[in-house]
């Protein structure tokens, strides 16, 4: 069993403690029983929301954790690098402040499993009626809940790797950080994966899900999307083989078949965007909007 654990949360413009009182329970519990040593440290990305803000400083006062605020956003990589750099002991395991600890065993788990240096748990959604055909990331996550399951997940082990909710040791953390070139939303985590493949670090897949259950409103899932899209154009060459997008416009060979799709996105994406973020969003439509988005991008390259 693993003694010694760093439970690392970046944080931008959301309220941290709920998650952060659910791992103290936990780490409460493993530490009087196993005299394990772990902290929780929670880092504030430059956040600008002060209810978060106010509601997060409470986190310094709670048992085995460590409050950090940082005045300027870093990032999604940088932030990640930062918090390895702060972690005291042997394995760090990072997780998403937007999501809900599933049971009461979820860190035993962690501490229990052996193997590789990388160990990812995955996510799954909270089942939620009321969102399905509504909320654009419920009905998107939820349709796609099989992909993320851990026998897909072990079949394209460094495809599949998310930084939702992963354990790493802390030197493969530190030889192989997060690449600080990914400033905006999306795809730092694809190339981590792809690096740990190049470098032959092993990742395990676990059944050890956190829940993702706290979902953004359809506009705003449409433009974290849309900045996601940027990114991977940004970084295309470095993300080859490695993004479903990706895969699915390099196999357009048809230059001409480009041209249609550009064509269409400049005559009607913004209907399809309307859509989106409308009331009643259509998956097939996210699809093309997001193919059509980034050929947009790539109009000149």
């Amino acid at each position: 069993m693993k003694q010694e654990l760093s439970i690392l949360i970046p944080v931008f413009n959301y309220d941290c403690t709920s998650l952060t009182g659910q791992l103290c329970r936990q780490v409460s519990m493993l530490t009087e029983r196993c005299r394990s040593k772990i902290e929780i440290i929670v880092a504030e990305d430059g956040s600008t929301d002060l209810a978060a803000l106010n509601a997060n400083k409470a986190i310094s006062e709670f048992p085995f954790c460590r409050y950090i605020r940082r005045e300027v956003n870093v990032g999604r990589a940088t932030i990640r690098n930062v918090l390895a750099q702060e972690a005291a002991y042997e394995w760090l395991l990072f997780l998403d402040c937007d999501m809900q600890v599933p049971n009461d065993k979820f860190l035993q788990c962690y501490m229990e499993t052996g193997g590789q240096e990388v160990i990812d748990g995955g996510f799954k959604v909270l089942r939620n009626d009321q969102m399905e055909g509504h909320n654009l990331r419920y009905t998107y996550e939820w349709y796609a809940q099989e992909r993320h399951s851990v026998q897909q997940r072990r079949k394209c082990p460094y495809r599949s790797f998310r930084t939702t909710n992963f354990m790493v040791r802390r030197d493969i953390m530190l030889a192989h950080p997060f690449d600080e070139r990914f400033l905006l939303y999306g795809y730092e985590d694809v190339l981590f994966g792809k690096t740990l493949k190049q470098h032959g670090i092993g990742i395990e897949h676990i059944d050890n899900s956190m829940m993702l259950a706290d979902l953004e409103k359809n506009e705003v899932f449409v433009e974290k999307t849309e900045e996601a899209l940027r990114t991977l154009h940004e970084f295309r060459n470095d993300l080859r083989g490695y993004s479903r997008l990706l895969i699915v416009v390099d196999g357009i060979h048809i230059s001409l078949v480009h041209a249609v799709i550009r064509l269409w996105h400049r005559l009607f994406g913004s209907l399809e965007r309307r859509n989106l973020c409308g009331n009643h969003p259509n998956l097939r439509i996210f699809s093309l909007y997001k193919i059509g988005y980034y050929l947009t991008l790539t109009k000149n390259d």
